[in-house]
């Protein structure tokens, strides 16, 4: 069962701007990842549902975050169908993303008053995805689907939408702010922000590093 209400994700995104996005088929090493970007100042984190036995990592994860980082929004994301996101949201997923919109998730998510984040790349698929109760829908793969600019167009004449772009791309100051400026509601990053030579070496303390710079920039590019 979730630990944080549809609206407390929600705003947690909104708030914080930036989502981490991880997956790795080590709990542990999962488990250290989470405790390093929760020390950067990060309160919400997607764990990816991209291999083999990935839902027992997670489990783990989820229970590691109950005891140790209550405070920490956990999620689970590449998430397609709604017998998945099930399994997930039992095993304490607060909220489901997926690379793609699928209606039964929707549903599903709906009706278990979890938060739905959506991958979209048109504006039939955002609408869609909008009228089945989506608030945030994720702008996915963000840069090869037209980058900034495809968030400007959209809001346009679609100004109440609300979008979270995934793979970037190049992960910079100027790049960040290149995000924000068009009317991104906050990014998706994964090994930008958790590289893989950090997470083989269990550096933590780098890891929290990474995060705190990103952070920043993520902040002084909303400030503009």
């Amino acid at each position: 069962m979730a630990r944080f209400t549809r609206l407390e994700t929600y705003q947690r995104i909104l708030e914080e701007g930036l989502l981490p996005v991880f997956n790795h088929q080590d709990a542990k090493a999962t488990c250290l990842v989470a405790d390093s970007v929760a020390a950067g100042g990060v309160g919400i984190f997607e764990f990816t549902n991209r291999a083999d036995h990935a839902i027992d990592v997670f489990h783990a994860l989820s229970q590691h975050c109950a005891k140790e980082l209550p405070s920490l929004i956990l999620g689970a994301g590449s998430i397609i169908d709604e017998a998945t996101a099930a399994i997930y949201i039992a095993r304490g997923a607060n909220f489901i993303v997926g690379p793609s919109f699928h209606e039964g998730v929707a549903r599903l998510c709906n009706r278990r008053k979890i938060a739905y984040v959506p991958g979209c790349q048109t504006a039939t698929e955002i609408a869609t995805a909008e009228e089945l109760g989506a608030e945030i829908v994720k702008f996915f793969p963000a840069r090869a689907g037209g980058g900034p600019d495809f968030i400007r167009q959209i809001l346009g004449p679609s100004p109440w939408s609300r979008l979270l772009p995934t793979s970037l791309g190049e992960v910079s100051a100027e790049a960040i702010a290149s995000w924000f400026e068009a009317g991104a509601c906050a990014i998706g990053i994964g090994r930008e922000l958790m590289p893989p030579e950090f997470v083989d070496a269990a550096d933590g303390a780098a890891i929290t590093q990474r995060t705190k710079e990103i952070r920043e920039m993520v902040r002084r590019a909303r400030s503009k």
